[in-house]
Protein backbone atom coordinates (compact mmCIF):
# COMPACT_ATOMS: atom_id res chain seq x y z
CA UNK A 1 0.00 0.00 0.00
CA UNK A 2 1.13 3.97 -0.46
CA UNK A 3 1.38 5.14 3.10
CA UNK A 4 -0.60 7.77 3.82
CA UNK A 5 1.10 11.53 4.93
CA UNK A 6 -1.75 11.39 6.90
CA UNK A 7 -2.87 9.41 10.40
CA UNK A 8 -6.49 10.55 10.34
CA UNK A 9 -6.57 9.34 6.34
CA UNK A 10 -5.14 6.08 7.53
CA UNK A 11 -7.20 5.84 10.12
CA UNK A 12 -10.48 6.52 7.85
CA UNK A 13 -9.01 3.91 5.67
CA UNK A 14 -8.72 1.37 8.63
CA UNK A 15 -12.18 1.92 9.40
CA UNK A 16 -13.49 1.65 6.09
CA UNK A 17 -11.81 -1.59 5.57
CA UNK A 18 -10.15 -0.03 2.89
CA UNK A 19 -7.06 -1.61 4.46
CA UNK A 20 -6.23 -3.83 7.56
CA UNK A 21 -4.04 -2.62 10.20
CA UNK A 22 -1.41 -5.17 9.83
CA UNK A 23 -0.91 -4.09 6.49
CA UNK A 24 -0.51 -0.60 7.49
CA UNK A 25 2.20 -1.81 9.88
CA UNK A 26 3.67 -4.17 7.26
CA UNK A 27 4.48 -0.94 4.76
CA UNK A 28 5.36 0.74 7.92
CA UNK A 29 8.18 -1.64 8.64
CA UNK A 30 9.08 -2.20 5.71
CA UNK A 31 9.57 1.77 5.32
CA UNK A 32 11.74 2.01 8.32
CA UNK A 33 13.61 -1.28 7.14
CA UNK A 34 14.40 1.15 3.78
CA UNK A 35 14.90 4.52 5.28
CA UNK A 36 16.00 3.99 9.05
CA UNK A 37 20.13 2.68 7.81
CA UNK A 38 20.60 5.98 6.31
CA UNK A 39 18.94 7.81 9.11
CA UNK A 40 19.00 6.44 12.54
CA UNK A 41 15.47 7.89 13.51
CA UNK A 42 14.23 4.14 15.16
CA UNK A 43 16.77 3.10 17.61
CA UNK A 44 14.69 0.23 19.55
CA UNK A 45 12.20 -1.93 17.65
CA UNK A 46 9.07 -4.23 18.70
CA UNK A 47 8.07 -5.59 15.18
CA UNK A 48 6.30 -8.70 16.88
CA UNK A 49 4.42 -6.80 19.83
CA UNK A 50 3.08 -4.47 17.03
CA UNK A 51 1.94 -7.08 14.53
CA UNK A 52 0.39 -8.57 17.24
CA UNK A 53 -1.46 -5.95 18.17
CA UNK A 54 -2.31 -4.71 14.49
CA UNK A 55 -3.50 -8.27 14.03
CA UNK A 56 -5.91 -8.59 16.78
CA UNK A 57 -7.49 -4.99 16.12
CA UNK A 58 -7.61 -6.02 12.83
CA UNK A 59 -9.76 -9.24 13.53
CA UNK A 60 -11.59 -7.42 16.08
CA UNK A 61 -12.74 -4.76 13.06
CA UNK A 62 -13.59 -7.62 11.38
CA UNK A 63 -15.32 -9.63 13.83
CA UNK A 64 -17.16 -6.36 14.47
CA UNK A 65 -16.07 -6.23 18.46
CA UNK A 66 -15.70 -3.33 21.10
CA UNK A 67 -15.22 0.31 19.91
CA UNK A 68 -12.79 1.76 17.96
CA UNK A 69 -10.61 4.94 18.71
CA UNK A 70 -9.79 7.94 16.37
CA UNK A 71 -6.62 6.54 15.03
CA UNK A 72 -7.36 3.18 15.88
CA UNK A 73 -4.42 0.98 13.82
CA UNK A 74 -2.18 4.22 12.77
CA UNK A 75 1.99 2.75 13.99
CA UNK A 76 3.31 5.60 16.32
CA UNK A 77 6.99 5.86 17.66
CA UNK A 78 7.53 7.24 21.13
CA UNK A 79 10.51 8.86 21.99
CA UNK A 80 13.11 7.39 24.12
CA UNK A 81 12.80 9.67 26.95
CA UNK A 82 9.35 8.57 27.81
CA UNK A 83 8.18 5.52 29.62
CA UNK A 84 6.35 2.86 28.38
CA UNK A 85 4.95 -0.32 29.73
CA UNK A 86 7.19 -3.05 29.08
CA UNK A 87 9.74 -0.95 27.10
CA UNK A 88 13.55 -0.59 27.93
CA UNK A 89 13.65 3.23 28.46
CA UNK A 90 17.30 3.87 27.52
CA UNK A 91 17.22 8.09 27.47
CA UNK A 92 19.86 7.35 24.67
CA UNK A 93 22.64 6.83 27.45
CA UNK A 94 24.97 4.05 28.50
CA UNK A 95 24.02 5.17 31.90
CA UNK A 96 20.17 4.09 31.41
CA UNK A 97 19.02 1.46 33.82
CA UNK A 98 18.65 -2.62 32.67
CA UNK A 99 15.27 -3.80 32.08
CA UNK A 100 11.69 -2.49 31.42
CA UNK A 101 9.49 0.04 32.46
CA UNK A 102 7.29 -0.16 35.05
CA UNK A 103 4.38 1.76 33.82
CA UNK A 104 3.19 4.20 30.90
CA UNK A 105 3.68 7.97 31.03
CA UNK A 106 -0.09 9.40 30.76
CA UNK A 107 0.73 10.63 27.00
CA UNK A 108 1.58 7.05 25.98
CA UNK A 109 -1.44 5.64 27.67
CA UNK A 110 -3.92 8.41 26.04
CA UNK A 111 -1.89 7.51 22.18
CA UNK A 112 -3.00 3.96 23.62
CA UNK A 113 -6.80 4.83 24.00
CA UNK A 114 -6.77 6.20 21.10
CA UNK A 115 -5.95 3.47 19.09
CA UNK A 116 -2.23 4.22 18.18
CA UNK A 117 -0.08 0.88 17.95
CA UNK A 118 3.12 1.99 19.65
CA UNK A 119 5.94 0.96 17.38
CA UNK A 120 9.65 1.49 18.01
CA UNK A 121 11.22 4.30 19.91
CA UNK A 122 12.85 7.39 18.02
CA UNK A 123 16.18 8.38 18.95
CA UNK A 124 17.26 11.79 21.03
CA UNK A 125 20.07 13.40 22.38
CA UNK A 126 21.26 11.82 26.04
CA UNK A 127 19.06 12.69 28.28
CA UNK A 128 17.26 14.85 26.08
CA UNK A 129 19.08 18.62 27.20
CA UNK A 130 21.06 19.49 24.02
CA UNK A 131 19.18 20.89 19.73
CA UNK A 132 20.23 18.08 18.15
CA UNK A 133 20.15 13.62 17.92
CA UNK A 134 23.01 12.76 18.62
CA UNK A 135 24.45 10.59 21.76
CA UNK A 136 27.10 7.84 22.36
CA UNK A 137 24.56 4.73 22.89
CA UNK A 138 23.27 5.19 19.58
CA UNK A 139 25.11 7.43 17.54
CA UNK A 140 23.61 9.89 15.16
CA UNK A 141 20.70 10.82 13.60
CA UNK A 142 20.27 12.36 10.31
CA UNK A 143 18.33 15.08 8.38
CA UNK A 144 16.09 13.07 5.91
CA UNK A 145 16.64 16.60 3.81
CA UNK A 146 20.01 16.05 3.57
CA UNK A 147 21.57 13.21 5.42
CA UNK A 148 25.03 16.14 5.87
CA UNK A 149 22.65 17.96 8.43
CA UNK A 150 21.10 17.56 11.54
CA UNK A 151 17.71 16.98 12.27
CA UNK A 152 17.22 18.95 15.64
CA UNK A 153 16.58 17.90 18.87
CA UNK A 154 15.66 16.41 20.73
CA UNK A 155 13.00 15.20 18.92
CA UNK A 156 15.16 14.73 15.95
CA UNK A 157 14.60 11.03 16.17
CA UNK A 158 10.45 11.85 15.45
CA UNK A 159 10.84 14.21 13.18
CA UNK A 160 13.63 12.75 10.82
CA UNK A 161 10.92 9.25 10.77
CA UNK A 162 8.11 11.69 9.96
CA UNK A 163 9.65 13.73 7.44
CA UNK A 164 11.21 10.69 5.71
CA UNK A 165 7.63 9.39 5.40
CA UNK A 166 8.31 6.53 7.99
CA UNK A 167 5.20 7.28 9.67
CA UNK A 168 2.59 10.14 9.15
CA UNK A 169 3.13 11.69 13.10
CA UNK A 170 5.36 10.92 15.94
CA UNK A 171 5.52 11.35 20.05
CA UNK A 172 7.64 14.01 20.79
CA UNK A 173 7.80 16.20 23.58
CA UNK A 174 9.23 19.98 24.18
CA UNK A 175 11.29 21.55 27.18
CA UNK A 176 12.92 24.55 25.45
CA UNK A 177 12.06 23.76 21.69
CA UNK A 178 12.44 19.74 21.17
CA UNK A 179 9.37 19.89 19.14
CA UNK A 180 9.36 23.27 17.32
CA UNK A 181 13.50 23.13 16.67
CA UNK A 182 13.01 19.52 14.72
CA UNK A 183 10.01 20.59 13.00
CA UNK A 184 11.80 23.02 11.64
CA UNK A 185 15.24 21.47 10.65
CA UNK A 186 12.59 18.88 9.52
CA UNK A 187 10.15 20.78 6.91
CA UNK A 188 7.09 19.39 9.64
CA UNK A 189 4.18 20.96 11.60
CA UNK A 190 4.94 20.86 15.13
CA UNK A 191 2.90 22.15 17.81
CA UNK A 192 4.12 22.70 21.46
CA UNK A 193 0.99 22.94 23.93
CA UNK A 194 0.33 25.32 26.83
CA UNK A 195 1.90 23.86 30.15
CA UNK A 196 -0.18 21.80 31.96
CA UNK A 197 -2.28 21.25 28.98
CA UNK A 198 -1.27 17.45 28.18
CA UNK A 199 -1.00 15.25 31.72
CA UNK A 200 2.05 14.12 33.19
CA UNK A 201 2.80 12.10 36.01
CA UNK A 202 5.69 14.52 37.41
CA UNK A 203 6.20 17.54 34.74
CA UNK A 204 9.77 18.15 33.17
CA UNK A 205 11.37 20.89 34.49
CA UNK A 206 8.48 21.96 36.98
CA UNK A 207 5.84 21.93 33.78
CA UNK A 208 8.32 23.84 30.77
CA UNK A 209 8.33 20.67 29.56
CA UNK A 210 5.12 19.34 27.59
CA UNK A 211 4.09 16.05 25.35
CA UNK A 212 2.80 16.64 21.82
CA UNK A 213 3.82 15.30 18.20
CA UNK A 214 5.65 16.29 15.34
CA UNK A 215 3.22 15.55 12.54
CA UNK A 216 2.64 16.74 8.45
CA UNK A 217 -0.80 17.84 9.06
CA UNK A 218 -2.11 20.40 11.67
CA UNK A 219 -5.64 18.53 11.13
CA UNK A 220 -3.25 15.11 12.67
CA UNK A 221 -2.14 17.60 15.26
CA UNK A 222 -5.21 18.85 15.93
CA UNK A 223 -6.78 15.56 16.15
CA UNK A 224 -3.88 13.88 18.39
CA UNK A 225 -3.85 17.18 21.23
CA UNK A 226 -7.86 16.21 21.95
CA UNK A 227 -6.78 12.53 22.73
CA UNK A 228 -3.63 13.56 24.70
CA UNK A 229 -5.00 16.42 26.48
CA UNK A 230 -6.67 16.98 30.36
CA UNK A 231 -8.12 17.56 32.46
CA UNK A 232 -6.18 15.05 34.98
CA UNK A 233 -7.79 15.57 38.41
CA UNK A 234 -5.28 14.14 39.70
CA UNK A 235 -3.06 16.43 38.65
CA UNK A 236 -1.28 19.89 40.84
CA UNK A 237 -2.34 22.10 38.31
CA UNK A 238 -4.65 21.64 34.96
CA UNK A 239 -5.10 24.11 31.54
CA UNK A 240 -8.01 25.62 31.51
CA UNK A 241 -10.46 23.32 29.06
CA UNK A 242 -11.16 24.66 25.40
CA UNK A 243 -14.37 25.60 24.17
CA UNK A 244 -14.25 23.26 21.64
CA UNK A 245 -12.41 20.06 20.63
CA UNK A 246 -9.47 21.47 19.39
CA UNK A 247 -9.93 19.60 15.70
CA UNK A 248 -13.12 22.14 15.23
CA UNK A 249 -10.53 24.73 15.06
CA UNK A 250 -8.98 23.61 11.84
CA UNK A 251 -10.91 25.63 8.74
CA UNK A 252 -12.38 27.53 11.21
CA UNK A 253 -11.26 31.73 10.35
CA UNK A 254 -9.20 33.31 12.89
CA UNK A 255 -10.55 36.49 11.79
CA UNK A 256 -8.25 39.55 11.25
CA UNK A 257 -5.49 39.41 13.63
CA UNK A 258 -2.98 42.00 14.78
CA UNK A 259 0.43 39.92 13.91
CA UNK A 260 3.91 41.06 15.54
CA UNK A 261 7.05 39.95 13.78
CA UNK A 262 9.97 40.14 16.21
CA UNK A 263 13.58 39.33 14.87
CA UNK A 264 16.06 40.55 16.99
CA UNK A 265 17.24 37.36 18.96
CA UNK A 266 17.90 37.31 22.71
CA UNK A 267 21.38 37.85 23.96
CA UNK A 268 21.89 39.87 20.91
CA UNK A 269 22.39 36.50 18.84
CA UNK A 270 23.31 36.79 15.16
CA UNK A 271 20.43 35.35 13.03
CA UNK A 272 21.43 33.76 9.66
CA UNK A 273 20.03 35.24 6.58
CA UNK A 274 17.72 31.89 6.24
CA UNK A 275 15.65 32.32 9.02
CA UNK A 276 15.53 36.11 8.53
CA UNK A 277 13.88 35.45 5.19
CA UNK A 278 11.24 32.99 6.24
CA UNK A 279 9.56 35.32 8.93
CA UNK A 280 9.51 37.84 6.16
CA UNK A 281 8.05 35.46 3.70
CA UNK A 282 5.58 34.69 6.78
CA UNK A 283 4.72 38.11 6.82
CA UNK A 284 3.98 38.81 3.52
CA UNK A 285 1.58 35.88 3.57
CA UNK A 286 0.01 36.62 6.31
CA UNK A 287 -0.60 40.48 4.79
CA UNK A 288 -1.71 38.71 1.65
CA UNK A 289 -4.79 36.90 3.92
CA UNK A 290 -5.89 40.16 5.80
CA UNK A 291 -4.14 39.88 8.76
CA UNK A 292 -2.16 43.25 10.23
CA UNK A 293 1.54 42.44 10.07
CA UNK A 294 3.87 45.13 11.74
CA UNK A 295 7.34 44.64 13.02
CA UNK A 296 8.23 45.10 16.91
CA UNK A 297 11.16 45.01 19.21
CA UNK A 298 11.10 44.15 22.98
CA UNK A 299 13.26 42.13 25.04
CA UNK A 300 12.45 38.35 24.67
CA UNK A 301 15.02 36.31 27.22
CA UNK A 302 17.20 38.81 29.16
CA UNK A 303 20.66 36.87 29.93
CA UNK A 304 19.52 36.75 34.03
CA UNK A 305 16.74 34.68 33.28
CA UNK A 306 18.45 32.69 30.58
CA UNK A 307 20.57 31.55 33.78
CA UNK A 308 17.72 31.36 36.26
CA UNK A 309 15.99 28.44 33.49
CA UNK A 310 19.56 27.13 33.17
CA UNK A 311 19.04 26.61 36.90
CA UNK A 312 15.90 24.50 36.78
CA UNK A 313 17.39 22.19 33.51
CA UNK A 314 20.29 21.27 35.41
CA UNK A 315 18.42 20.81 38.50
CA UNK A 316 15.96 18.24 36.33
CA UNK A 317 18.94 16.24 35.73
CA UNK A 318 17.55 14.71 39.28
CA UNK A 319 14.06 13.82 37.28
CA UNK A 320 16.60 10.35 35.83
CA UNK A 321 17.30 9.15 39.68
CA UNK A 322 17.45 5.98 37.98
CA UNK A 323 20.46 6.60 35.75
CA UNK A 324 24.05 6.04 36.44
CA UNK A 325 25.56 9.68 35.51
CA UNK A 326 29.42 7.97 36.17
CA UNK A 327 28.38 6.57 32.70
CA UNK A 328 26.56 9.38 30.70
CA UNK A 329 28.06 11.65 28.35
CA UNK A 330 30.98 14.74 29.96
CA UNK A 331 27.90 17.46 29.32
CA UNK A 332 25.90 15.48 30.96
CA UNK A 333 28.21 14.85 34.16
CA UNK A 334 28.97 18.94 34.20
CA UNK A 335 25.22 19.33 33.91
CA UNK A 336 24.54 17.05 36.82
CA UNK A 337 27.25 18.54 38.75
CA UNK A 338 26.40 21.62 38.52
CA UNK A 339 22.00 21.32 38.84
CA UNK A 340 23.31 19.43 42.67
CA UNK A 341 25.32 22.71 43.17
CA UNK A 342 22.45 24.88 43.49
CA UNK A 343 21.37 25.01 46.64
CA UNK A 344 17.26 25.15 47.35
CA UNK A 345 17.08 28.40 48.25
CA UNK A 346 18.80 29.18 45.13
CA UNK A 347 16.53 27.38 43.05
CA UNK A 348 13.84 28.94 44.44
CA UNK A 349 15.15 32.47 43.82
CA UNK A 350 15.54 31.45 39.97
CA UNK A 351 12.14 30.46 39.88
CA UNK A 352 10.12 33.45 41.55
CA UNK A 353 12.03 35.44 39.35
CA UNK A 354 11.61 33.06 36.30
CA UNK A 355 7.55 33.68 37.10
CA UNK A 356 7.89 37.59 37.39
CA UNK A 357 9.39 37.51 33.95
CA UNK A 358 6.86 35.70 32.60
CA UNK A 359 4.17 37.70 33.68
CA UNK A 360 6.09 40.50 32.19
CA UNK A 361 6.46 38.39 28.95
CA UNK A 362 2.94 37.34 28.48
CA UNK A 363 1.39 41.00 29.12
CA UNK A 364 2.39 41.58 25.29
CA UNK A 365 -0.23 39.20 24.01
CA UNK A 366 -3.63 41.01 23.89
CA UNK A 367 -2.09 44.65 24.27
CA UNK A 368 0.74 45.17 21.66
CA UNK A 369 -0.19 42.06 19.09
CA UNK A 370 -2.52 38.89 19.23
CA UNK A 371 0.30 36.23 17.72
CA UNK A 372 3.98 36.77 17.42
CA UNK A 373 6.21 35.26 14.64
CA UNK A 374 9.42 34.80 15.40
CA UNK A 375 12.32 32.56 13.93
CA UNK A 376 11.98 29.11 14.92
CA UNK A 377 15.70 29.11 15.52
CA UNK A 378 18.29 31.99 14.65
CA UNK A 379 20.23 29.36 12.28
CA UNK A 380 19.98 27.15 9.74
CA UNK A 381 19.79 23.20 10.68
CA UNK A 382 23.78 22.33 11.51
CA UNK A 383 26.12 19.82 10.38
CA UNK A 384 25.39 16.25 11.87
CA UNK A 385 27.71 15.17 14.41
CA UNK A 386 29.63 19.21 15.07
CA UNK A 387 27.20 19.71 17.89
CA UNK A 388 28.03 16.82 20.31
CA UNK A 389 31.13 16.46 19.20
CA UNK A 390 31.65 20.20 20.81
CA UNK A 391 29.47 19.57 24.00
CA UNK A 392 32.34 17.02 24.52
CA UNK A 393 35.09 18.86 23.88
CA UNK A 394 34.11 21.73 26.16
CA UNK A 395 31.43 19.90 28.52
CA UNK A 396 31.14 22.84 30.78
CA UNK A 397 30.46 25.19 27.78
CA UNK A 398 27.15 24.87 26.28
CA UNK A 399 27.78 25.03 22.40
CA UNK A 400 26.63 27.99 20.62
CA UNK A 401 24.92 26.42 18.26
CA UNK A 402 22.85 25.11 20.96
CA UNK A 403 22.07 28.75 22.20
CA UNK A 404 20.94 29.91 18.43
CA UNK A 405 18.73 26.63 17.86
CA UNK A 406 16.78 27.15 21.21
CA UNK A 407 16.89 31.45 21.90
CA UNK A 408 13.52 32.06 20.45
CA UNK A 409 12.27 29.23 21.29
CA UNK A 410 12.82 28.76 25.38
CA UNK A 411 11.02 32.06 26.70
CA UNK A 412 7.60 30.08 25.93
CA UNK A 413 8.98 27.03 27.69
CA UNK A 414 9.01 29.19 30.65
CA UNK A 415 5.70 31.20 30.29
CA UNK A 416 4.03 28.08 29.23
CA UNK A 417 2.61 29.59 25.85
CA UNK A 418 1.47 27.43 23.06
CA UNK A 419 3.41 27.86 20.54
CA UNK A 420 4.16 26.43 16.95
CA UNK A 421 6.94 25.64 14.32
CA UNK A 422 5.21 25.92 10.26
CA UNK A 423 7.23 24.91 7.39
CA UNK A 424 6.57 28.34 5.46
CA UNK A 425 10.34 28.37 3.69
CA UNK A 426 13.09 26.34 2.69
CA UNK A 427 17.01 27.68 2.41
CA UNK A 428 19.03 28.08 -0.93
CA UNK A 429 20.61 24.58 -0.03
CA UNK A 430 17.29 23.30 0.16
CA UNK A 431 17.13 22.76 3.90
CA UNK A 432 13.57 23.82 5.57
CA UNK A 433 13.46 26.68 7.62
CA UNK A 434 10.77 26.80 10.30
CA UNK A 435 8.65 29.99 11.65
CA UNK A 436 7.54 30.17 15.36
CA UNK A 437 4.08 31.49 15.92
CA UNK A 438 3.28 31.66 19.41
CA UNK A 439 -0.11 32.40 21.25
CA UNK A 440 -1.28 33.98 24.36
CA UNK A 441 -2.14 32.06 27.12
CA UNK A 442 -4.29 28.77 26.38
CA UNK A 443 -4.49 30.17 22.77
CA UNK A 444 -3.90 26.32 21.34
CA UNK A 445 -7.22 27.02 19.61
CA UNK A 446 -6.56 30.66 17.82
CA UNK A 447 -2.91 29.45 16.35
CA UNK A 448 -4.45 26.17 14.85
CA UNK A 449 -7.14 28.32 13.27
CA UNK A 450 -4.36 30.46 11.82
CA UNK A 451 -1.98 27.39 11.06
CA UNK A 452 -4.80 25.44 8.82
CA UNK A 453 -5.40 29.05 7.12
CA UNK A 454 -1.38 28.97 5.91
CA UNK A 455 -1.53 25.05 5.19
CA UNK A 456 -4.16 26.08 2.65
CA UNK A 457 -2.68 29.23 1.10
CA UNK A 458 1.22 27.73 1.21
CA UNK A 459 0.36 23.69 1.38
CA UNK A 460 3.38 21.83 2.79
CA UNK A 461 1.89 18.38 3.24
CA UNK A 462 3.51 16.91 -0.25
CA UNK A 463 6.35 18.68 -0.27
CA UNK A 464 9.27 15.38 0.70
CA UNK A 465 12.37 14.88 0.67
CA UNK A 466 14.09 12.94 -2.18
CA UNK A 467 14.92 10.19 0.06
CA UNK A 468 10.87 9.45 0.91
CA UNK A 469 10.22 8.72 -2.85
CA UNK A 470 13.20 6.85 -3.46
Amino acid sequence: MDHPSSALETASDIRRRVVSPLEVLDATLESIDRLNPDLNAIIWRNDDEARRDAKKLGDDIVAGKGELGRFSGVPIPIKDLTSVKGWPTTFGSHGAPEGPSAEDELVVAALRRAGFILTGRTNTPELGPITVTENLRYGITRNPWDTDYSPGGSSGGAAAAVAAGMFPLAHANDGGGSIRIPSSCCGLFGLKPSRWRVPAVVPGWLGAAVEGVVARSVADSAAVLDEISGPDPLSWSNAPAPDRPFADEVGADPGQLRIGLLTRAPLDMAVAPAPLEAVAVAGRLLESLGHHVAPIEFELFPAEQLIDFLNIVNAGMADYPEVDFERVEPHNQVAYATGRGVDSIAFLHSLGRLQRFSRQLVAHWGREFDLLVTPAMAIEPPLAGTVLAEAHATPDATPLDVVSMAVFCAPFNVSGQPAMSLPLHWSESGLPIGVQVVGGPWQESLLLRLASQLEGAAPWRDRRPAIAAA
